[in-house]
């Protein structure tokens, strides 16, 4: 049960009702918010500083080069605000950040404890109405429950979009189910992606159908349609995240990744949805536009097939930034990211050492959207 710390935060059990009796509340759609595409503009990027040991085994301190990096980028166009556990924290960051020379006067920590680095996935959704009278930007802080209970304890992970709304003074809407951040992707024109294989997994929120899935989707992303998907990418424990697969460049063009190699256990299940992403159509009745991004060679680390993938880029204000594996397809990726963004710098950084946690930038970051 989430905790309210003032009168403007509501406790709903369901969409609509709240277990402190008061009347019905409004969802955020029905007030006029609704989630910006992460192309749109932006204030800033959200982090949390990792620090979890089991999520990288033994090569924990090899990521921090490269996040700082990522870090640096963002720097350039942005603020970067960064979830820290207490002092020692922060200060170890900051060495790391001096290092790599990013630009601190963009850079702003808080104190708010968190469980691991996922901040895609914990952190809050902002949700924007530039035509409200107070209050243009809410958060919706869905539950989470990491990927199905799969790697305990969550708990101060599932708080963090709570205390930034503490922080901003604004109001926090609570669906009362589990939702992730990697798992749906926006055109900021009413129209969601995601995929059967995480939103509809048991591990989830197994007394809901497709259906009401997509109802708790309209009311609290403020959307009009949700197109779905099958399958994500081999080795991804998140059970099927879309922003390892298909992501939104514009309003009616998306990057999906294929395997070329026929062999390789991605290539059927990549091949399938292209299909389904040729078939669909968008709100005006338009087809999508498809640009095709290769995946890169297995990635693989004491055995372990890992879930690499080009299309786990996050889109900044000035830059698109993008994981690279010493792949020879890394070039020509960033070359038809680049052709999907000619006003913005498509940078790679080496994602070798981070993606052995099972994710990269994308899944580490959240955007704040501007108003």
């Amino acid at each position: 049960m989430k905790i309210s710390f003032n009168n403007k935060y509501y406790i709903p059990e369901a969409p609509s009702f709240l277990s402190s009796g008061l009347p019905v509340l409004q969802t955020p759609k029905q007030l006029g918010y609704h989630f910006p595409a992460e192309f749109a503009p932006q204030t800033a990027t959200w982090l949390s500083w990792p620090h979890k040991e089991a999520s990288w085994p033994e090569k924990i301190h090899t990521i921090f080069p490269y996040y700082a990096q990522f870090i640096k980028e963002l720097a350039k166009g942005q603020k970067v605000n960064i979830n820290v556990n207490d002092e020692a924290m922060k200060n170890f960051a900051l060495g790391h950040l001096q290092n790599a020379a990013v630009d601190l006067t963009k850079v702003e920590f808080f104190f708010h404890p968190t469980n691991d680095a996922w901040c895609r996935d914990h952190g809050p959704a902002f949700l924007i109405n530039l035509e409200a009278k107070e209050n243009k930007k809410v958060i919706v802080d869905w539950g989470y429950n990491a990927w199905g209970n799969k790697y305990p304890p969550f708990d101060l992970d599932d708080n963090i979009p709570t205390l930034i709304g503490k922080h901003y003074n604004i109001p926090v809407y609570y669906p009362g189910i589990v939702m992730e951040g990697g798992s749906v992707e926006f055109n900021g024109k009413g129209t969601i992606l995601t995929s059967t294989a995480c939103l509809l997994n048991e591990n989830r929120n197994p007394h809901l159908n497709q259906q009401q899935i997509e109802e708790y989707l309209y009311n609290y992303y403020g959307a009009e349609q949700v197109l779905w998907v099958n399958d994500g990418i081999v080795g991804d424990d998140t059970d099927g995240h879309i922003d390892d697969t298909v992501r939104f460049v514009n309003e009616d063009t998306v990057l999906t990744v294929i395997e070329e190699n026929k062999q390789d256990e991605n290539y059927e299940l990549l091949q399938h949805n292209l299909k389904q992403l040729q078939q669909m159509r968008l709100l005006n009745g338009k087809q999508l536009n498809i640009a095709e991004l290769p995946m890169p060679d297995a990635v693989a680390y004491d055995g372990q097939r890992l879930p690499a993938s080009y299309a786990n880029f996050y889109i900044a204000n000035h830059a698109v930034i993008v994981p690279v594996f010493n792949c020879a397809k890394d070039d020509k990726a960033l070359q038809i990211i680049q052709s999907c963004f000619p006003t913005r710098n498509v940078i790679g950084i080496d994602s070798t050492e981070i993606i052995w946690g099972l994710g990269s930038f994308h899944c580490m970051s959240q955007q704040e959207p501007a108003v």
